[in-house]
C-alpha cells in the first residue's frame, strides 16, 4: 500500500495531488509542524533519518524527495499519464522543470523566507535574494507565455513538481500574471481540490 507520510504545509501536498491526479488508492499518515518553530516534529525521524517531509513508502520501498516520488509514481502507477515519453521531443524540457524546481527555482524562495526572520540584521543580503527571485520568477513567467502547462498542452508531472514553486511566491504573483493564471489553472482542478480535503488545512492555497 502507498503511503504519504504528510507534513502540514510543506511540498508534500503536490504529492496528494499527483496521486489524486492518478486516481490510484493511498493511505495518509499526518504530522503536524511546531507551532512555534514551523519545523516537522520528531516522528517523522522514525519513517526516515532526515526526518523531512515528503516520504512515500510503498511496502518495504521508502522513497524521500519530491521529485523522486513524483517519477516513482508515474513510472510504476502512471501507465503513461502525466510524462512525456522517453523518446518524445517534450522530454527533455520535462526533465529540465523537474530538476529545476528544487535545483534553483526555490533555493532564493526558501533565502528571503528564512532570512527575513533575521529582521535588520539579514537586511544586507535582501538586494540579491530579491534579485534572483525576480530572476526565476521572470524566467518562469515567460516559459508560461502564451501556453497553459509548462510541458506540451497538457498537465504534466513537471506542473505538479513546479507548483510549490508558485504557490510559495504567492505575495509575488501580481507582477507575474503568466504565473498568476498558471497556479489559478491547476489549484481550480478536481484532482488538486480532492488533495486538499484529504491533506487538510494548507495556507499556500488560493
Amino acid at each position: 500500500m502507498l503511503v504519504v507520510h504528510h507534513l502540514n504545509d510543506s511540498r508534500s501536498q503536490r504529492v496528494l495531488w499527483l496521486l489524486e491526479e492518478l486516481a490510484i488508492p493511498y493511505d495518509i499518515k499526518h504530522y503536524q509542524r511546531d507551532a512555534v518553530t514551523r519545523l516537522a516534529p520528531p516522528e517523522l525521524k522514525a519513517v526516515h533519518p532526515l526526518g523531512k517531509s515528503p516520504v512515500l513508502t510503498d511496502n518495504s520501498l521508502t522513497i524521500i524527495e519530491s521529485g523522486a516520488i513524483i517519477e516513482y509514481l508515474l513510472r510504476r502507477h502512471g501507465m503513461g499519464r502525466l510524462r512525456p515519453a522517453t523518446a518524445s521531443a517534450d522530454f527533455e524540457a520535462y526533465n529540465q522543470w523537474m530538476h529545476y524546481a528544487e535545483g534553483s527555482a526555490m533555493l532564493p524562495l526558501l533565502l528571503k523566507l528564512y532570512v527575513g526572520r533575521l529582521g535588520d540584521a539579514g537586511a544586507p543580503l535582501a538586494p540579491r535574494i530579491n534579485s534572483e527571485i525576480a530572476n526565476h520568477l521572470g524566467y518562469v513567467n515567460q516559459a508560461l507565455e502564451g501556453r497553459e502547462w509548462l510541458v506540451g498542452d497538457a498537465l504534466t508531472g513537471a506542473d505538479i513538481q513546479m507548483s510549490f514553486v508558485g504557490e510559495a511566491a504567492r505575495e509575488l504573483r501580481a507582477s507575474y500574471p503568466n504565473i498568476d493564471a498558471w497556479v489559478k489553472r491547476f489549484q481550480a482542478r478536481p484532482a488538486y481540490r480532492k488533495a486538499l480535503e484529504r491533506g487538510g488545512p494548507y495556507s499556500l492555497a488560493a
